[in-house]
């Protein structure tokens, strides 16, 4: 799933490549995909790109016109092609579910893969309009989020610190694999309990957000949208690497399995060595 990082990168990418053309025409690709109809998507016709930035893991084309705003979800990316072909998108016949055409010839593809269609695409007038972006808790990365305001966010609250960086209501933009990737720098379990933690506590995962996130940010900005994803799971420490050795301590990285994710963490880094109960091989085996 695109992260903060990856929608920074490609919010920066399309500021660059797509920013000063006008839109020719949107092709629709996959009905469900467009979960608005006031603005139509041929109100975006004709309508030149002002900026393009980040809410969260919003991705908000700003034009003359309305918002074209992107929400990739788990399986979702966009490609840019210097040259789209002319020919309208069949509808359902590929993975393609959004074509961006641009007055020079150039322009984007959104794509979803998998069966679990949760890319959405919205057309309004202000981002707001969008219930996901009115919701959204602060992000991380705005100057003014600092340690005081992360230690009131997690005042009273009896969650799971995991779940808690992941819920976009309280935190912004952050998701399974940047958790794993901040809670692993913090040498803090996943299962911690907001509320119990201590200033010190607090101030050691203010600053594995800031470094972990800021990092993956530098090291996305300069690249093509296609190298994103692979320049990603390169620097992943111990999110997806299950089995690997930890790159800290060279403990076997652990895995706990959901419904449908599942986290990874080094025992010896994060729980003083002791392998966290994963809940749905235990069901299996009763």
């Amino acid at each position: 799933m695109p992260e903060l990082p990856e929608v920074e990168a490609l919010a920066g990418f399309l500021t660059t490549h797509a920013v000063g053309h006008a839109i020719k025409r949107v092709d629709v690709g996959a009905f469900h995909v467009l979960k608005t109809f006031d603005p139509p998507s041929t109100a975006l016709h004709g309508a030149s790109i002002t900026a393009v930035v980040r809410h969260g893991k919003f991705l908000d084309i700003e034009t003359s016109g309305p918002h074209l705003i992107v929400h990739l979800a788990r399986a979702g990316w966009l490609r840019w092609r210097a040259e789209l072909p002319p020919a309208p998108l069949r509808p359902g016949k590929s993975p393609i579910a959004l074509r961006v055409h641009l007055d020079d010839g150039s322009g984007f593809d959104v794509t979803e893969a998998g069966t679990q269609k949760r890319l959405a695409a919205y057309v309004v007038r202000q981002p707001s309009d969008v219930e996901g972006i009115g919701r959204l808790g602060p992000d991380p990365l705005d100057p003014t989020f600092d340690v005081d305001a992360l230690d009131a966010l997690l005042r009273g609250r009896r969650m799971q610190i995991k779940g808690l960086l992941r819920d976009q209501s309280v935190i912004a933009g952050i998701g399974n694999a940047y958790s794993d990737e901040i809670l692993h720098v913090a040498r803090m379990s996943p299962f911690k309990i907001a509320d119990t933690m201590t200033a010190d506590d607090v101030a050691t995962l203010y600053a594995a957000m800031q470094t972990t996130l800021s990092d993956a940010v530098k090291r996305a900005a300069d690249l093509d949208a296609g190298e994103l994803k692979a320049e990603k799971k390169a620097n992943l420490r111990v999110h997806g690497r299950t089995g690997q050795p930890c790159p800290v301590c060279g403990d076997t990285v652990r895995e706990v399995s959901f419904a449908d994710s599942s986290l990874q963490y080094c025992p010896t880094c994060q729980t003083g060595g002791k392998p966290l109960a994963d809940r749905r091989l235990s069901r299996l085996l009763k």
